[in-house]
């Protein structure tokens, strides 16, 4: 057998497993809520609707990079469903929602087609959430479509240029050959073995709910197509918030955003402090001990954000401080339990 010969059958079993593996995954997770035409293509979205009279305005929730609508879902649909119209959606790309157009290789394309996917819901205003890449776009509907938005949440997003590149799997994934080959062969078969642990650092250093992939459904960004939609994403943001950000001083939107300052993925400084500094009247909350996902890690807040962005008085601050308090407790607990069971 010549080296040509192995070559080919690697390839071959390399394609095999992709195909077969995405077929399984898609079979895992299926589409669970409506596909809506926004203009020649579709997003996939869950709307959960409230009561006839409610104290909260609607609430959509735009996930972050390598994810799908089911993430904000299981941070969120139990504390908040039947309190409101929740509406959680797939960006365009991701999880079963159609790519559409090359606008939306970018934040303020995919915010204005979740903007149209409002109209098509018929859905006037609403409370706009939006976790890390998702913060991005959330900002952009504040610029594109401000009239759709009553209040913006922004965890941990990334809104402002920062130093250095993206990882390089992203980089690779959006080349215009390399990344068809690599994306078709390699990301399933290398993401499948990698996806637990690169979880676990997400939320690092806060508690690692168990069922995590199972209820996120993290598994569908290793389909070929939505790994590449994933690289384009990623590695155009730069450029997208290097010339976007210059216009956050323009948004009047109310505005609350939430940090941790042990997030190692999105900086603190670079992009919540800076836009805190930008947006009038925007509060900050950064949260000692949080990581990368407040959306988990601090979810009471997020919801009395979400009640303080709809007009209720909630002490922001205050929940803030005892929250890191319990979270420092909880970490000398940890420590003396760890103490004890090493002696």
């Amino acid at each position: 057998m010549t080296i040509l010969t192995i070559a080919a059958a690697i390839v071959l079993a390399l394609l095999a497993f992709t195909r077969l593996q995405a077929r399984r995954i898609e079979r895992l997770y299926p589409i669970i809520g409506e596909m809506i035409d926004v203009g020649g293509y579709r997003l996939h979205c869950v709307h959960l609707r409230g009561p006839a009279e409610t104290d909260l305005p609607p609430v959509v929730f735009i996930h972050g990079a390598s994810g799908n609508l089911r993430d904000q879902m299981a941070a969120f649909r139990e504390r908040l469903e039947g309190r409101a119209d929740l509406i959680f959606v797939d960006r365009p790309g991701h999880g079963w929602s159609e790519r559409g157009s090359r606008a939306n290789r970018f934040p303020d394309g995919q915010a204005r087609a979740i903007a149209t996917l409002l109209d098509r819901k018929n859905i006037d205003r609403a409370v706009i959430s939006g976790h890390s890449f998702g913060g991005a776009i959330a900002a952009s509907m504040a610029l594109e479509a401000p009239h759709k938005v009553s209040g913006l949440l922004l965890l941990s997003a990334a809104t402002h240029p920062w130093p250095g590149g993206v990882d390089w799997h992203y980089t690779l994934s959006a080349m215009p050959m390399i990344g068809r080959v690599f994306t078709e062969l390699l990301t399933m078969p290398a993401g499948l073995m990698r996806i637990s642990r690169v979880a676990r650092c997400v939320f690092r250093p806060n508690d690692y709910p168990t069922d995590y992939l199972r209820r996120s459904a993290t598994a569908l960004v290793l389909r070929p197509q939505a790994f590449r939609h994933n690289g384009f994403d990623v590695t155009n943001l730069h450029d997208h918030v290097t010339r976007t950000a210059p216009r956050y001083r323009t948004i009047q939107t109310p505005t609350v955003i939430i940090t941790g300052d042990h997030d190692e993925i999105v900086s603190p400084d670079i992009h919540s402090a800076a836009m805190a500094g930008e947006v009038a009247g925007a509060q900050l909350l950064r949260i000692r001990g949080i990581g990368h996902k407040p959306d988990f890690a601090a979810t009471d807040l997020c919801i009395a954000s979400i009640e303080h962005l709809a007009g209720t008085p909630r002490d922001l601050a205050e929940m803030a401080a005892d929250l890191e308090r319990r979270l420092v407790s909880r970490e000398r607990d940890n420590s003396r339990f760890d103490a004890i069971s090493k002696t």
